[in-house]
Parts: structure tokens; sequence; C-alpha cells
């Protein structure tokens, strides 16, 4: 067998084997509570994971018995699945590439606002036609009521490394200067609300600050957040892959040789 054949066989079954926790640590993320209502970013780690092992067992089962067929399928796969790749990177980045965090003095959580995210993001996740859903399913979760288990004390909670969807969603802003009951418990201010959102809080826990730009804004921020994890994984995937498909390429070309020479004898 020729070595490139070998070294295809090899990388393919390296990159097979590498689709296992990919597709583990997107099951892994898919499941995480903070986003669990967010449909159009679950899965995607899983779908690529998945596409890597039928891609990469096609690879080898056409390098490994020399199947003209099978390795002229998988080129043409692996390539639509780099271009993938590359347009997943590329959208990451742009999309990521702002952030609507700001710290708040006193606090070690941080706070978001919306204009701080690329309009990308809130048009397609934020928007009046999918926030209905999200806002109602952020509602039904139990990602702001746990709170009120684990700080007591205001100190312990205004200590706590929140996440952006939590400190957007669970507690009224800062600005709004109400006083801490329990996480998801506030007294209103006697002076004049200074942001809309202030307005918006409620202490019902099917309400508290879901319906706030403040709420929205944690959750582009949660999006973020994960979106940044995904960045590493999708830049040493298509190093990965790349590499793989220029020694399919020296494979298939070898293998077509030999059918041809086969053919002339």
């Amino acid at each position: 067998m020729p070595l490139s054949n070998n070294l295809t066989a090899f990388m393919n079954f390296l990159a097979f084997m590498c689709s296992i926790p990919i597709i583990a640590s997107g099951t892994w993320l898919a499941s995480k509570p903070d986003n669990e209502c967010i449909h159009l970013l679950r899965w995607p780690v899983v779908f690529i994971g998945i596409a890597i092992m039928l891609v990469s067992l096609t690879g080898f089962i056409g390098a490994y018995w020399k199947k003209e067929g099978l390795l002229g399928v998988y080129l043409v796969c692996m390539a639509l699945l780099i271009v993938l790749l590359l347009v997943l990177l590329v959208l990451a980045f742009v999309v990521t590439g702002t952030t609507g965090a700001y710290m708040v003095p006193g606090r070690a959580y941080r706070e978001y606002r919306l204009e701080g995210f690329s309009h990308w993001l809130r048009d397609h996740i934020t928007g009046p036609d999918n926030w209905g859903n999200i806002r109602a399913c952020l509602a039904d979760s139990a990602i702001c009521l746990k709170l009120n288990y684990q700080y007591v004390t205001a100190e312990q909670f205004f200590a706590a490394d929140l996440s952006p969807l939590q400190s957007g969603c669970c507690k009224p802003p800062t600005i709004c200067e109400y006083q801490y009951m329990n996480p998801t418990l506030w007294i209103n201010p006697t002076h004049a609300i200074v942001d809309t959102d202030c307005s918006i809080w409620s202490n019902d826990p099917s309400q508290l600050c879901y319906s706030c730009d403040s709420c929205k804004a944690g959750l582009l921020g949660n999006v973020r957040k994960e979106w940044r994890k995904s960045i590493l994984i999708l830049i040493i995937t298509l190093v990965i892959l790349s590499w793989v498909y220029l020694i399919g390429c020296c494979a298939y070309k070898n293998t077509l040789n030999k059918a041809n020479s086969k053919g002339h004898k």
C-alpha cells in the first residue's frame, strides 16, 4: 500500500477517534441549563462531530482498501466540511467581536447592555420573532430560583460569579438601586426610576426581569461566552482536517495512477 494511503488511513482513524470527544463535549454543552432555551446554538458541535466521524470513516475505508469511489466521495465531503468549518469560524469571530459587558463597582459579576453586541445576534436571537419563546422557556427553567439556595446574604450574592444570564435576568440592574432581600426578591426604591428595566422588574418568580433588555443582553453574553469556547475547537479541527484532506488527495491520486497502470497492461 502506498505511503500516502497509509497516512490517510491513519489520519482518518485519528480523526474518527477525535470525533468522539467532540460529540461528547457538544452534548454536554447542549445539556447545560444556560443553553437549554437557545435551540439555534444547542447542537452545532454535535452535528460537526457526527459529520467528522462519518467522513473520516469513509476516508479510512477508502484509503485502507484502496476504494477509488469511496476516496472520491470522501474528498468531496471533506472539502464541504472544511468550507463549512471555515464559514462557522468566520461567523463566530464576527458575532463575538464585541461585548456588552461592563463592570459594576462593588460587584464581582458583570452586567450587560444590548447595544454592546452585534446586530446579527440581536436580530436573530433577541428579536421579536424569537424572544417570546425564549422568555417563556427561561421563566419555566430553574436558572434563577436555584440562586436562592446558593446565596443567603447580600455580601455573598454581590461577591458571586454569576453567569451573564443570571446577572441579566434574575435581578434588577444595579442602577435601579433596589434593596436586596434574597437573589430574586428586591425592595423597590423610593426615588424616580432611572432605567426602563427598573419598572419592568417584578418579584413574581415567573416574571423577574425576563422581559428586560438586561435579560436579552445577558442571554447574548452567554451566547458569546459559549461561542468563544467553540472557536478554539473549530480552529484545531480545521487545521487537522486540512492536513488530512491534502494527504487524502495524494492517496486518491495514487489510487487513480494504480488503476490506470493496470488498465494499460
